[in-house]
């Protein structure tokens, strides 16, 4: 089987992505992964066939994320300049496959594929209430503007919203490009895109899908680690009590929040490690207490530290549930609120609100998630969260692509 496997978005979109394709690899199926070219080198490294889809992206973790969103024609023209990519890179890459496999949610252009070649589609998304459901709203939006809900109005009318909103952005772009390869026009376009019976890739402890509509839930998506810590890292680890660890990943940062984790983390006396990320986040100083890192073994590192203070991606929720860690989420976009409440409401850290922390607001939420029932909560909810998603995953799109069994004594058998 040949698997072509697709998406658009920053690490956490195309992590998944990539643990889903090697997991197929070690089951002997061949793979190609489309992403956008930040990923190139890396995915190279894995010896994993790569196209690149969309433009490069890490310039947005600098972006200003008080800037206003595109306006509805700006939107419109993104949209149809990536829809062209889409069509223009996928046609190609599919050529010889037997599935395309989307992760996330902005590869609007994978089924119109599938469908031109004759193959099979899935759609996988991340977190829960990314996907429609009666019993929860649809997360917000930067590019549209969106701010989270405040109840005021009914799920099914803002999944009705959202649909039209997609048809808004997407619909004539679409359509225009699946007319040019000889496909009718596509209706709803999110219901296109999603299929009727969607993956969800999460946890189904951390995650859990409400039961309506069926998905299949296979659990997260999770790459293997085995990269050692640097000699700086290790020997920080070594010189003290467990670090607190700050980050926001590949996404857009606040101003100054560099500033703000370390003036917490003493505030707390603690020491703190600092990602570095896509935002390029520095400490305050080069005081021993803290340490700035890049691209780092978070599955190794969260075992490591007290407690673990992010953004909210998926990914990066994972991560720290399966390590023990407490946490403190600073949702800035999407489904990151959702994260955040999941992790209060679990009780193994705190949600701090939308937006950009203070020293004050930070460090009360942090001193909140370092408390001892907190982490006894976090180290028994590490024993439930599964690593075994990509597996299923992968044995789902083979057992899938396996003809089925003819009963004794039928014609063929």
């Amino acid at each position: 089987m040949r698997v072509l496997l697709s998406t658009i978005g920053s690490r956490g979109d195309v992590q998944p992505v990539v643990a889903l394709a090697v997991r197929l690899r070690e089951l002997g199926e061949e793979v190609r992964v489309c992403a956008p070219p930040d990923f190139r080198d890396w995915i190279d490294g894995l010896g994993i066939p790569f196209a690149p889809l969309g433009p490069e992206l890490r310039s947005t973790g600098k972006a200003d994320p008080t800037a206003a969103p595109p306006s509805p024609e700006q939107r419109r023209r993104m949209a149809e300049a990536s829809i062209a990519d889409q069509f223009e890179t996928l046609l190609a890459a599919a050529e010889g496959c037997d599935v395309i496999v989307t992760g996330g949610y902005l590869v609007v252009a994978a089924r119109s594929v599938a469908e031109r070649k004759g193959i099979r589609y899935v759609f996988a998304g991340y977190c829960p209430v990314a996907l429609p459901s009666p019993h929860h709203a649809p997360p917000p939006l930067p590019m549209r503007g969106d701010a989270p809900t405040d109840g005021t109005v009914g799920n099914r009318v803002l999944w009705e919203r959202d649909a039209r909103r997609w048809n808004d952005i997407f619909g004539a772009a679409l359509d225009s490009h699946r007319a040019s390869v000889g496909l009718a026009p596509v209706g709803d376009v999110r219901g296109h895109v999603f299929t009727g019976r969607p993956w969800l890739a999460a946890d189904p402890m951390l995650g859990p899908w409400p039961g309506d509509p069926e998905v299949v839930q296979t659990g997260a998506w999770i790459l293997p680690d085995e990269r050692p810590f640097s000699a700086e890292l290790e020997a920080f680890l070594d010189a003290g009590e467990p670090p607190v660890y700050f980050g926001f990943g590949s996404i857009r940062a606040p101003r100054d929040l560099g500033r703000t984790m370390v003036e917490t983390a003493r505030a707390l006396g603690r020491r703190a490690v600092v990602l570095r990320g896509w935002a390029d986040l520095a400490p305050l100083d080069d005081e021993p207490d803290c340490l700035s890192v890049g691209e780092v073994n978070q599955q190794a590192l969260f075992r490591r530290v007290a407690a673990v203070v992010h953004h909210g991606g998926a990914g990066t929720t994972t991560a720290a549930a399966r390590a023990g860690a407490p946490q403190v989420v600073i949702p800035q976009q999407f489904d990151q609120h959702y994260w955040a409440r999941r992790v209060d409401d679990l009780g193994t850290g705190t949600a701090h609100s939308p937006g950009t922390p203070t020293t004050g607001s930070l460090t009360e939420a942090l001193d909140r998630a370092l408390r001892p029932d907190v982490a006894a909560r976090a180290r028994s909810l590490a024993d439930t969260v599964r690593a075994d998603g990509a597996d299923t995953a992968a044995r789902l799109l083979i057992a899938a692509d396996s003809p089925s069994p003819r009963p004794s004594g039928s014609p063929g058998a």
